[in-house]
């Protein structure tokens, strides 16, 4: 059963998140790859992530389905007009890729090429409908297609936003304009998580929750300080602050969170952050059942 058939089927589901290279050296990512294999059932590629120039989300997602991941493909809105975004949306389909996450994008002011002119002919929303377009078989434009794509399109959401409502209106615009599923923002406060849940509840469609590893407890404190919508509790900060072996605590408190939170939603997107050889005993401690 592929991603698709599992979210449809209302099947608790598991996705992992990688992120491609700087530079064309691939030895990482093909250790990183044998992590993840058998332990999700699809994989986000990062779309150029915080603004950072790295290989392209499209080869790479390629590059994950040839060797047995199904591929989440990341398209953000930042560096291409909706000429270019349609463009690599189709050549995706035609290498085989058909999911798709939609993202505005970070600014190019937040990362290593702080010079860069932003695009933003799109946002998440407004691509969302033109992927939507495409599956009916036609372009922005009304142009018919030769040959039309399926894509199955999801989006993102913050569950700790502050006000949370215009967080919820936009999730709705996104359900509208065709996002099939979300994936979270890291979530540490079950509590925060389950209002979200109950808010969204009439939503009816699959959230999966996500669940950050934490590296060590200035990565917890730097999460509160700069990352909207996240709040890391001060008892995982003081775990991580006195963890004899910080790897350990983090699968243990990813563990936890997994477990309180799964009744709450219909899977987990686990972000491990550089800690991806961690991601299997995650699963297997959890119980997560993925196609193998």
């Amino acid at each position: 059963m592929d991603f698709k058939d599992k979210i449809l089927n209302k099947q608790f589901t598991v996705t992992g998140e990688i992120g491609p290279p700087k530079g064309i050296d691939l030895t990482l990512l093909k250790k990183d790859m044998a992590h993840f294999r058998g332990y999700v059932d699809a994989c986000n590629v990062t779309d150029l992530q915080s603004s950072v120039m790295r290989v392209g989300s499209l080869v790479v997602s390629k590059l994950l389905l040839d060797n047995g991941i199904e591929p989440i493909f990341q398209v953000t809105c930042r560096d291409r007009n909706r000429l270019a975004l349609q463009s690599d949306l189709l050549s995706a389909y035609v290498m085989g890729i058909k999911n798709v996450l939609s993202l505005t994008g970070d600014h190019p002011a937040l990362g290593d090429h702080p010079d860069a002119k932003p695009v933003y002919d799109l946002d998440a929303v407004t691509l969302l409908d033109a992927i939507s377009k495409l599956n009916s078989g036609v372009d922005m434009a009304g142009n018919d297609l030769k040959g039309k794509p399926e894509f199955f399109a999801g989006a993102v959401v913050n569950p700790g936003a502050d006000p949370i409502e215009p967080e919820i209106i936009k999730m709705e615009k996104k359900i509208k304009a065709g996002a099939r599923f979300f994936q979270s923002q890291a979530v540490f406060d079950i509590g925060v998580y389950e209002r979200f849940a109950k808010m969204t509840g009439h939503l009816k469609v699959p959230v999966l929750a996500g669940i950050v590893l934490l590296r060590s407890a200035k990565m917890a404190k730097y999460m509160n300080d700069n990352v909207a919508g996240v709040n890391v509790p001060e008892t995982f900060i003081n775990r991580m602050h006195t963890a004899k072996d910080r790897r350990e605590t983090a699968i243990d408190i990813a563990v936890e969170l997994i477990k309180r939170i799964r009744h709450l939603c219909q899977g987990v997107h686990i972000m491990p952050i550089g800690l991806d050889e961690l991601l299997p005993r995650i699963v297997e401690r959890t119980g997560l059942e993925v196609k193998r």
